[in-house]
């Protein structure tokens, strides 16, 4: 698809004279993603949320699901977070969680750690008060009926008010029918993000019974996004992020500043940020194995011996015992792919 026939996609920057710092970051795999609550009082048919988090009242950093502040920075230190995107559910249910959470994000790394906030509420004074100074740019979802008279609603007020008390204000939505509506909106705001529409579990009965399908078997896009979305093209303060950048750029270059921090010295990190090594689960002693390595090398875990996996593939081929390659996402995350040896 030409790329000037659309609203701003990421990655592509000529003409770009605005995106948010938030998009920037996301860009660059530097922001860690706080999901403050499951729970929302809206039922939007769309919604992607997974069976785990969808209507649960539980708190993940990334993909670890924490229990306090200091858990969450554990986890942006271990990207060299540079900013955090708080999301859910519906963040401002637990507004009390949200000050804490970016209070203690705040505190730790210093003003300049960018907060963004993704609400389908229109957060009045009194909200926007308690978020200043922890908040920098609050992205409003206004549900899809009220687009065609958006400039009427509560997030229109919410949207002046919150620019006139120094916040960044956007509006971000899915790509559906009519999302042209929203352009009566954008003297009020700093961006308008669009995110292509995706396929989930959770939704998918619903897409169906709306007549909807994939775009393709590779991705989770759906199909007529992106022409839905190019009716809003040329505006420059429309973005368009589309599923297949979310999995193969923000996610990959997320995963490499992950690896960076966390690999251990016998595990090779690859080009999507995923980390690769060796196992042997040995049948009898190995201590005469292992002492021709040194002890980072190697390590023990649970009576699985993890090493370079070229080091097994040469040395370990003698030894009785089960011999695989693990890739998997850094600091012990999901298992992509296991390879016998």
């Amino acid at each position: 698809m030409n790329t000037t026939a659309m609203p701003q996609e990421s990655g592509v920057s000529p003409g770009r004279p605005f995106l948010s710092p938030g998009c920037v970051l996301c860009h660059q795999g530097a922001k860690m993603v706080l999901f403050v609550t499951g729970r929302c009082r809206r039922t939007c048919w769309y919604c992607p949320l997974s069976r785990e988090r969808k209507g649960r009242d539980v708190v993940f950093a990334n993909e670890r699901q924490v229990s306090s502040p200091s858990e969450a920075i554990e986890v942006a230190e271990s990207m060299s977070a540079l900013g955090t995107g708080v999301t859910g559910g519906e963040p401002l249910l637990e507004i009390d969680r949200v000050v804490e959470y970016c209070r203690a994000l705040k505190e730790h790394f210093g003003p300049d750690h960018q907060i963004h906030l993704y609400t389908g509420l229109a957060p009045d004074e009194a909200v926007l008060r308690r978020l200043q100074g922890l908040v920098d740019e609050l992205r409003l979802h206004p549900p899809h009926e009220v687009w065609p008279s958006i400039t009427e609603t509560d997030f229109a007020e919410s949207a002046v008010l919150a620019r006139r008390m120094g916040f960044l204000i956007g509006i971000e939505v899915p790509a559906l029918p009519g999302i042209e509506d929203l352009a009566a909106a954008l003297p009020l705001l700093d961006f308008l993000n669009i995110n292509e529409l995706e396929w989930g579990e959770t939704c998918a009965a619903a897409m169906r019974e709306r007549g909807f399908e994939l775009d393709d078997g590779m991705h989770n896009a759906v199909k007529g996004a992106r022409q839905w979305a190019e009716k809003l093209a040329g505006d420059p303060k429309v973005h368009f992020c589309s599923s297949v950048f979310k999995d193969s750029v923000q996610l990959r270059e997320r995963l490499k500043r992950i690896a960076a921090n966390t690999a251990r010295p016998f595990e090779e990190v690859t080009d999507d940020g995923t980390v690769v090594y060796g196992v042997l689960e040995p049948e009898g002693a190995v201590e005469g194995f292992l002492e021709e390595f040194d002890e980072d090398e190697y390590a023990v875990c649970e009576g699985r011996i993890e090493m370079a996996w070229w080091v097994l593939a040469e040395h370990g081929a003698g030894l009785p015992g089960r011999k695989y390659v693990v890739e998997r996402y850094p600091n012990g995350g999901m298992v992509v792919e296991v390879t016998p040896l």
